[in-house]
């Protein structure tokens, strides 16, 4: 296994100027500071090969290691009724960007299986949901690349406009935990851009993506189906062990642990403090992967059907709120 250590320290070291950087602007918060600190520091200089490991392990791993350590901060009532209450606006999101992305796809003339990539990326997890369903209808890698860089695009998009937008909406840090767990892809952006609205907002913002991301497995079950029906042949093997996302189950372990009352109140800040910097470690590391240049390369009808399912999910999913009280 490549070493990743070369890698997890850099991006520690741009989390960390990220922290201190937040000091003086903290409407903007150290996660965002942080992707944006990566991204410029890519485009800055070359940066060398043996520390990529690192910060593809930091994207993924560190960032789900935040995600678990901030459940020792919350109790297992608030995220199953958190989960519980949005599920009207989880569902109607996903909905709508699966029902829409085949019919702009159609309109902006893309590709059927680069629609249903840039379908499924929007509707629940960015490139997790992308991955999951490349395993099963196998696509063309380049088909891959350019569905989750079309979502990326649009994440970063998101971590930057969305906090200043809610703060124009005069919303609530629930109302943005909901509006952000919902309307944004990748949990990393989610979890960037809620904990940039306030510690609030980021816990419920995280909660409400995690039990949209639940919804990975059935949808890949019904792209199986569909996939196999089209290509008249069964027995298509699901990679389930694999497309499960195992880091939602610890959340809630550690969400349980925290509601047994052994990790005393005032630690809660702490672990708020340390979850925050753990993301921001993350958020640095897809910082400084960002291939600008491919974005440029993609051309535009990608990126105008990315920018058609993300305008919609982003609407209905206030609509929605308002409209169910969640």
């Amino acid at each position: 296994m490549p070493p990743i250590l070369p890698g997890v320290l850099v991006a520690a070291v741009i989390a960390l100027a990220a922290t201190l950087a937040a000091q003086f602007v903290p409407l903007v918060g150290a996660p965002v500071l942080a992707i944006v600190f990566g991204l410029g520091l890519r485009l800055a200089i070359a940066l060398p090969r043996p520390l990529y490991p690192g910060f593809a392990f930091s994207s993924k791993y560190v960032l789900q290691s935040a995600i678990i350590v901030s459940g020792f901060g919350l109790s297992l009532a608030a995220v199953v009724k958190t989960g519980w209450e949005t599920l009207p606006v989880t569902i109607g999101t996903i909905a709508i960007a699966l029902v829409l992305a085949p019919i702009a796809g159609r309109m902006l003339k893309v590709d059927t299986v680069l629609t249903h990539l840039v379908g499924v990326g929007t509707a629940i997890c960015g490139a997790s949901a992308i991955a999951a369903v490349a395993s099963v209808i196998e696509p063309l890698e380049s088909d891959v690349a350019l569905a989750i860089a079309t979502i990326f695009f649009y994440n970063i998009v998101a971590v930057l406009t969305f906090p200043a937008l809610g703060g124009l909406m005069h919303m609530t840090q629930t109302q943005f935990g909901v509006w952000a767990g919902t309307a944004i892809n990748d949990t990393s952006s989610v979890v960037a851009a809620g904990y940039a609205f306030g510690a609030d907002a980021g816990q419920h913002a995280t909660i409400v993506k995690l039990a949209r991301a639940t919804f990975i497995l059935p949808v890949v079950a019904i792209v199986a189906v569909v996939h196999a029906r089209e290509k008249r042949a069964g027995g298509i093997h699901v990679p389930w062990r694999r497309i499960v996302p195992w880091f939602i189950l610890w959340f809630v372990v550690a969400a349980c642990i925290n509601t047994t009352g052994i990790i005393p109140g005032g630690w809660h800040s702490g672990i708020t403090q340390a979850s925050t910097f753990l993301i921001s470690i993350a958020l640095a590391g897809i910082g400084v992967q960002t291939e600008v240049a491919r974005l440029a390369r993609s051309g535009a009808r990608p990126l105008a059907l990315g920018f058609v399912l993300w305008v919609a999910v982003a609407a209905v999913s206030l609509l929605l709120q308002r409209a169910t009280g969640s």
